[in-house]
């Protein structure tokens, strides 16, 4: 039952324990209270677990154990390197994003996508799957959400599509072809002509939860080019967080405004631009985006050290650019917004007759 970082602290150091936010993904705590989260013992009973076998729960930025001898020699590192708990990806990403205040929302896109803050309330969405679980943060709950698929339908359209098999391009990949599925989009127009890209490779998980949704191209005409196609996969990634996002707000019950971005879809000037512009928010990417659940490990570790404080993250984490919503493409992101709901409506039923069996 151990998440893999705790596995991970067994082997560097002989301790086994679960951090408060990282044993709430496997719904066998009680976390009603932030402060005194633990075990239910009704929950294990009917989950028929032995309680023995569950590790002992630690705050995130507790110190467990040093580096073992043999380990330390192993990895080259030097002997007394004191193991820190740690978090889970949501968690180390938030504190990463230097969003660690109440309300202050992150962004994050990678092979799935999600957006979070932190909030100082217990509550939950059953509907839109979005619930606040305990942080790193001591004392603080974040509302917690995932869409599946984001920057893993850019991975479907190199993998799948355009190289698959080798039929028809039978030259090696470019070095780093989302660059070049960038170049793609950026040479289409706001609104790809039109062509909606819906991302649900493998159904969705918020804010509807249905593993029967599967992703299509809509609207394609004979104009429509690969360039508009890169595009509206970008677009569509912005249109589904949109969804996602306007529950979100709904949840914390306040505007969530300005967004850090991280992951690694903030690395697309392009992208971020999109997201502005179609969530009608200023983006504020953080500098190494592509870093920011590392970077959230460490500053968790380094509070736990008590080298910084918690309070002082803001001001550790970087903002390398700003991209404010483009008024001019308003309208026209509102419209396909629109027309991005109209066609999940018109098409779940469908969805559930191909794909439930």
């Amino acid at each position: 039952l151990l998440p893999s970082k705790d596995y991970l602290n067994l082997r560097l150091c002989g301790e086994a324990a679960a951090s408060i936010d990282s044993i709430t993904l496997f719904w066998v705590t009680d976390n009603r209270d932030v402060n005194d989260v633990r075990y239910d013992d009704g929950l294990i009973a009917r989950l028929g677990l032995d309680r023995d076998k569950l590790p002992p729960l630690r705050a995130p930025t507790d110190v467990l154990a040093h580096v073992l001898p043999a380990v330390a020699e192993e990895l080259g590192l030097p002997s007394g390197v004191p193991v820190v708990c740690g978090s889970p990806d949501h968690q180390s990403a938030l504190v990463g994003s230097g969003a660690v205040r109440d309300f202050e929302a992150h962004l994050y896109v990678g092979t799935s996508s999600w957006v979070q803050c932190p909030v100082p309330f217990k509550k939950t969405d059953v509907k839109h799957s979005i619930a606040s679980l305990p942080s790193a943060i001591p004392g603080r709950y974040q509302a917690v959400n995932e869409q599946d698929i984001a920057g893993g339908a850019l991975s479907f359209l190199v993998e799948n599509v355009a190289y698959h098999g080798g039929r028809l391009l039978t030259g090696e990949p470019p070095e780093n072809p989302y660059q070049v599925l960038d170049a793609m989009a950026a040479a289409a127009p706001p609104g790809a002509g039109k062509v909606l890209a819906t991302p649900w490779l493998n159904g969705e998980r918020s804010p509807v939860d249905d593993e029967s949704l599967r992703a299509s191209l809509f609207n394609v005409s004979h104009t429509t080019t690969a360039d508009h196609i890169a595009r509206a996969v970008l677009e569509g990634v912005a249109y589904n967080t949109r969804w996602n996002f306007q529950y979100v707000e709904r949840f914390v019950k306040r505007r969530l405004d300005p967004i850090r971005f991280v992951g690694g879809g903030a690395r697309s000037d392009l992208w971020c631009q999109i997201m502005a512009d179609v969530l009608d928010r200023p983006i504020h990417r953080v500098e190494d985006p592509i870093e920011a659940n590392a970077r959230g490990a460490a500053l968790i570790a380094s509070v736990g050290l008590g080298h910084i404080g918690f309070e002082q993250i803001p001001d550790l984490v970087e903002v390398d650019r700003v991209f404010s919503p483009n008024s001019e493409n308003r309208t026209l992101y509102d419209d396909l917004f629109d027309a991005f709901l109209d066609l999940y409506k018109a098409t779940r039923s469908l969805h559930h007759k191909l794909n439930r069996g």
